[in-house]
Protein backbone atom coordinates (compact mmCIF):
# COMPACT_ATOMS: atom_id res chain seq x y z
CA UNK A 1 0.00 0.00 0.00
CA UNK A 2 3.01 2.39 0.38
CA UNK A 3 3.52 3.04 -2.93
CA UNK A 4 -0.14 2.97 -3.67
CA UNK A 5 -1.24 5.58 -0.91
CA UNK A 6 0.02 9.25 -1.00
CA UNK A 7 -0.88 11.64 1.40
CA UNK A 8 -1.77 14.88 1.50
CA UNK A 9 -2.05 16.98 5.21
CA UNK A 10 -3.06 13.64 6.82
CA UNK A 11 -5.54 13.15 3.80
CA UNK A 12 -4.50 9.61 2.24
CA UNK A 13 -5.18 9.95 -1.83
CA UNK A 14 -4.77 6.37 -3.64
CA UNK A 15 -3.15 6.50 -6.65
CA UNK A 16 -2.50 3.95 -9.22
CA UNK A 17 0.86 4.10 -11.83
CA UNK A 18 -0.77 3.83 -15.75
CA UNK A 19 0.18 4.31 -19.22
CA UNK A 20 3.62 5.60 -17.74
CA UNK A 21 2.52 7.76 -15.40
CA UNK A 22 0.20 8.80 -11.88
CA UNK A 23 -3.26 8.68 -11.75
CA UNK A 24 -4.91 9.73 -9.00
CA UNK A 25 -8.05 8.76 -7.02
CA UNK A 26 -10.84 11.52 -7.88
CA UNK A 27 -13.09 10.92 -4.62
CA UNK A 28 -10.11 10.92 -2.25
CA UNK A 29 -8.97 14.51 -3.84
CA UNK A 30 -12.60 15.57 -3.42
CA UNK A 31 -13.16 14.56 0.20
CA UNK A 32 -9.23 16.28 0.82
CA UNK A 33 -9.76 19.55 -0.91
CA UNK A 34 -13.70 19.81 0.32
CA UNK A 35 -13.80 17.82 3.66
CA UNK A 36 -17.25 16.51 2.64
CA UNK A 37 -18.65 14.20 4.52
CA UNK A 38 -20.23 12.65 1.31
CA UNK A 39 -17.21 12.87 -1.00
CA UNK A 40 -18.86 10.53 -3.33
CA UNK A 41 -22.23 12.83 -3.95
CA UNK A 42 -20.44 16.02 -4.15
CA UNK A 43 -17.59 13.75 -7.03
CA UNK A 44 -20.94 13.03 -8.91
CA UNK A 45 -22.82 16.32 -8.69
CA UNK A 46 -19.16 18.15 -9.79
CA UNK A 47 -19.48 15.60 -12.83
CA UNK A 48 -22.61 17.11 -13.84
CA UNK A 49 -21.83 20.54 -13.88
CA UNK A 50 -18.28 19.34 -15.57
CA UNK A 51 -20.57 17.65 -18.55
CA UNK A 52 -22.83 21.00 -18.72
CA UNK A 53 -19.61 22.95 -19.06
CA UNK A 54 -19.14 20.93 -22.36
CA UNK A 55 -16.17 18.33 -20.63
CA UNK A 56 -16.65 14.97 -22.27
CA UNK A 57 -15.62 13.24 -19.69
CA UNK A 58 -15.00 9.80 -21.65
CA UNK A 59 -11.12 10.09 -21.84
CA UNK A 60 -10.76 12.77 -19.14
CA UNK A 61 -11.30 9.92 -17.02
CA UNK A 62 -10.23 5.92 -16.30
CA UNK A 63 -11.66 3.56 -14.37
CA UNK A 64 -9.22 1.60 -12.46
CA UNK A 65 -9.36 -0.30 -10.05
CA UNK A 66 -8.12 0.60 -6.38
CA UNK A 67 -8.05 -0.78 -2.66
CA UNK A 68 -10.94 -0.08 -0.66
CA UNK A 69 -11.40 -0.14 3.08
CA UNK A 70 -12.88 -3.88 3.03
CA UNK A 71 -9.25 -4.98 1.81
CA UNK A 72 -10.91 -5.38 -2.32
CA UNK A 73 -9.94 -3.72 -5.41
CA UNK A 74 -12.73 -1.42 -6.89
CA UNK A 75 -13.50 0.06 -10.41
CA UNK A 76 -12.69 3.90 -9.19
CA UNK A 77 -12.91 7.52 -11.25
CA UNK A 78 -8.94 8.32 -11.87
CA UNK A 79 -7.45 11.25 -13.56
CA UNK A 80 -3.62 12.28 -14.75
CA UNK A 81 -2.49 15.07 -13.00
CA UNK A 82 -3.13 17.18 -15.93
CA UNK A 83 -6.91 16.36 -16.02
CA UNK A 84 -7.03 16.49 -12.06
CA UNK A 85 -5.79 20.46 -12.37
CA UNK A 86 -9.09 21.11 -14.39
CA UNK A 87 -11.17 19.10 -12.22
CA UNK A 88 -9.70 21.23 -8.75
CA UNK A 89 -10.26 24.24 -11.03
CA UNK A 90 -14.29 23.53 -10.61
CA UNK A 91 -13.93 23.40 -6.95
CA UNK A 92 -14.17 26.00 -4.63
CA UNK A 93 -11.46 25.30 -2.09
CA UNK A 94 -8.78 27.02 0.01
CA UNK A 95 -6.74 24.28 -0.56
CA UNK A 96 -7.03 23.98 -4.41
CA UNK A 97 -3.23 26.07 -4.82
CA UNK A 98 -0.82 23.84 -2.02
CA UNK A 99 -2.85 20.83 -3.89
CA UNK A 100 -1.98 21.76 -7.60
CA UNK A 101 1.50 22.42 -6.51
CA UNK A 102 1.62 19.35 -4.25
CA UNK A 103 0.06 16.98 -7.09
CA UNK A 104 2.47 18.60 -9.32
CA UNK A 105 5.47 17.58 -7.47
CA UNK A 106 4.07 14.22 -7.21
CA UNK A 107 3.70 13.24 -10.63
CA UNK A 108 7.35 14.50 -10.70
CA UNK A 109 8.41 12.77 -8.25
CA UNK A 110 7.61 9.79 -9.57
CA UNK A 111 9.86 9.91 -12.45
CA UNK A 112 12.51 11.09 -10.15
CA UNK A 113 12.38 7.74 -8.02
CA UNK A 114 12.17 5.77 -11.58
CA UNK A 115 15.79 7.23 -12.44
CA UNK A 116 17.02 6.93 -8.85
CA UNK A 117 15.45 4.84 -6.44
CA UNK A 118 17.24 6.23 -3.65
CA UNK A 119 15.26 9.55 -3.72
CA UNK A 120 12.18 7.76 -3.06
CA UNK A 121 13.77 6.70 0.41
CA UNK A 122 14.96 10.10 0.91
CA UNK A 123 11.53 11.55 0.60
CA UNK A 124 10.04 9.00 3.15
CA UNK A 125 12.92 9.99 5.61
CA UNK A 126 11.89 13.29 5.11
CA UNK A 127 8.02 12.64 5.42
CA UNK A 128 8.63 10.82 9.02
CA UNK A 129 11.12 13.46 10.40
CA UNK A 130 8.27 16.62 9.40
CA UNK A 131 6.15 14.23 11.19
CA UNK A 132 8.21 14.30 14.42
CA UNK A 133 9.88 10.62 15.16
CA UNK A 134 12.86 10.31 16.54
CA UNK A 135 15.97 9.64 13.61
CA UNK A 136 16.82 6.87 15.44
CA UNK A 137 13.44 4.98 14.82
CA UNK A 138 13.26 6.36 11.49
CA UNK A 139 16.52 4.35 10.32
CA UNK A 140 14.54 1.19 11.87
CA UNK A 141 11.15 2.05 10.13
CA UNK A 142 13.25 2.66 6.81
CA UNK A 143 15.46 -0.54 7.07
CA UNK A 144 12.20 -2.52 7.75
CA UNK A 145 10.40 -1.39 4.51
CA UNK A 146 13.44 -2.37 2.59
CA UNK A 147 13.01 -6.02 4.28
CA UNK A 148 9.02 -6.15 3.53
CA UNK A 149 9.92 -5.18 0.00
CA UNK A 150 11.95 -8.18 -0.14
CA UNK A 151 9.41 -10.57 1.46
CA UNK A 152 6.93 -9.25 -0.48
CA UNK A 153 8.69 -9.65 -4.14
CA UNK A 154 9.41 -13.34 -2.69
CA UNK A 155 5.80 -13.73 -2.61
CA UNK A 156 4.57 -12.01 -5.90
CA UNK A 157 7.06 -14.25 -7.36
CA UNK A 158 5.97 -17.38 -5.73
CA UNK A 159 1.97 -16.83 -6.36
CA UNK A 160 0.87 -14.62 -4.60
CA UNK A 161 -1.31 -12.16 -6.24
CA UNK A 162 -4.58 -11.21 -4.44
CA UNK A 163 -3.69 -8.10 -1.82
CA UNK A 164 -6.38 -10.05 0.41
CA UNK A 165 -3.04 -13.18 0.83
CA UNK A 166 -0.38 -10.51 1.33
CA UNK A 167 -3.07 -9.31 4.20
CA UNK A 168 -3.06 -12.84 5.58
CA UNK A 169 0.41 -13.40 5.28
CA UNK A 170 1.40 -10.87 6.99
CA UNK A 171 -0.54 -11.04 10.21
CA UNK A 172 0.47 -14.43 10.02
CA UNK A 173 3.72 -13.67 11.02
CA UNK A 174 2.22 -10.92 13.31
CA UNK A 175 0.51 -13.63 15.12
CA UNK A 176 3.68 -15.73 15.67
CA UNK A 177 5.55 -12.90 16.60
CA UNK A 178 3.72 -10.87 19.39
CA UNK A 179 0.78 -13.36 19.82
CA UNK A 180 -1.60 -10.73 17.81
CA UNK A 181 -2.84 -10.72 14.79
CA UNK A 182 -2.40 -6.85 12.98
CA UNK A 183 -6.03 -6.35 13.95
CA UNK A 184 -5.64 -7.08 17.26
CA UNK A 185 -2.20 -5.30 17.56
CA UNK A 186 -3.85 -2.52 16.18
CA UNK A 187 -6.53 -2.59 18.91
CA UNK A 188 -4.25 -3.17 21.49
CA UNK A 189 -2.75 0.06 20.78
CA UNK A 190 -6.15 1.96 20.34
CA UNK A 191 -5.60 2.44 16.74
CA UNK A 192 -8.40 3.51 14.31
CA UNK A 193 -8.47 0.08 12.01
CA UNK A 194 -8.58 2.26 8.71
CA UNK A 195 -6.56 5.16 8.98
CA UNK A 196 -3.28 3.91 11.11
CA UNK A 197 -0.64 1.74 10.12
CA UNK A 198 0.59 -0.72 12.75
CA UNK A 199 4.25 -0.16 11.79
CA UNK A 200 4.19 3.25 12.11
CA UNK A 201 3.15 3.22 15.62
CA UNK A 202 5.65 0.31 16.55
CA UNK A 203 8.20 1.03 19.02
CA UNK A 204 11.99 0.43 18.52
CA UNK A 205 12.14 -3.44 19.12
CA UNK A 206 8.82 -3.93 17.90
CA UNK A 207 10.12 -2.53 14.84
CA UNK A 208 12.97 -4.99 15.14
CA UNK A 209 11.23 -8.43 16.02
CA UNK A 210 8.95 -7.47 12.97
CA UNK A 211 12.23 -7.24 10.74
CA UNK A 212 13.48 -10.64 12.49
CA UNK A 213 10.03 -12.04 11.20
CA UNK A 214 9.97 -10.93 7.71
CA UNK A 215 13.32 -11.40 7.12
CA UNK A 216 13.15 -14.99 8.38
CA UNK A 217 10.56 -15.90 6.56
CA UNK A 218 11.55 -14.66 3.44
CA UNK A 219 14.84 -17.03 3.66
CA UNK A 220 12.90 -19.91 4.62
CA UNK A 221 10.73 -19.40 1.99
CA UNK A 222 13.53 -19.35 -0.18
CA UNK A 223 15.33 -22.35 1.45
CA UNK A 224 12.10 -24.64 1.10
CA UNK A 225 11.00 -22.98 -2.56
CA UNK A 226 7.26 -22.83 -0.60
CA UNK A 227 4.86 -22.27 -4.12
CA UNK A 228 1.46 -20.61 -3.39
CA UNK A 229 -0.56 -19.62 -0.74
CA UNK A 230 -0.32 -22.41 1.42
CA UNK A 231 3.74 -23.60 1.62
CA UNK A 232 3.94 -19.31 2.01
CA UNK A 233 2.06 -19.93 4.87
CA UNK A 234 3.85 -22.35 6.65
CA UNK A 235 6.81 -20.51 5.78
CA UNK A 236 5.11 -17.47 7.50
CA UNK A 237 4.96 -18.60 10.68
CA UNK A 238 7.98 -20.72 11.13
CA UNK A 239 9.16 -17.05 10.56
CA UNK A 240 6.89 -15.45 13.11
CA UNK A 241 8.02 -18.37 15.07
CA UNK A 242 11.82 -17.57 15.33
CA UNK A 243 10.99 -13.66 16.21
CA UNK A 244 8.89 -15.03 19.01
CA UNK A 245 11.72 -17.06 20.28
CA UNK A 246 14.06 -14.06 20.10
CA UNK A 247 11.01 -11.69 22.16
CA UNK A 248 10.54 -14.64 24.54
CA UNK A 249 14.62 -15.29 25.29
CA UNK A 250 14.65 -10.96 25.71
CA UNK A 251 11.79 -10.90 27.76
CA UNK A 252 13.17 -13.17 30.42
CA UNK A 253 16.78 -11.42 30.41
CA UNK A 254 15.40 -7.82 31.27
CA UNK A 255 12.01 -8.57 32.71
CA UNK A 256 9.81 -6.94 30.83
CA UNK A 257 7.37 -7.17 27.97
CA UNK A 258 9.04 -5.63 24.23
CA UNK A 259 5.36 -4.83 23.53
CA UNK A 260 4.01 -1.76 24.06
CA UNK A 261 0.75 -0.31 23.76
CA UNK A 262 2.04 3.13 23.12
CA UNK A 263 1.58 4.88 19.67
CA UNK A 264 2.96 7.64 17.55
CA UNK A 265 -0.79 9.51 17.48
CA UNK A 266 0.27 12.17 19.74
CA UNK A 267 2.82 13.49 16.95
CA UNK A 268 -0.41 14.38 14.43
CA UNK A 269 -2.05 16.20 17.75
CA UNK A 270 1.70 18.27 18.25
CA UNK A 271 1.34 19.03 14.00
CA UNK A 272 -2.63 20.18 14.14
CA UNK A 273 -1.71 22.16 17.64
CA UNK A 274 1.57 23.88 15.62
CA UNK A 275 -0.74 24.73 12.90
Amino acid sequence: MDKKIVVFEDQNVRRVWHNDEWYFSVVDVVEALTDSPTPRRYWSDLKINLKNEGIELYGFLVQLKLPSSDGKNYLTDCANTKSMFRIIQSIPSKKAEPFKLWLAEVGYERIEDIENPELAQDRVKQYYELKGYPKTWIDKRLRGIAVRQELTEEWENRGIEVKKDFAVLTSEITKATFGKNVKEYKEFKNLPQKNQNLRDHMNDWELILTMIGEKATTDITKAKDSQGFDECKDSAKEGGDIARSTREQIESKIGKSLTSKENFLHLKKKKEIEN
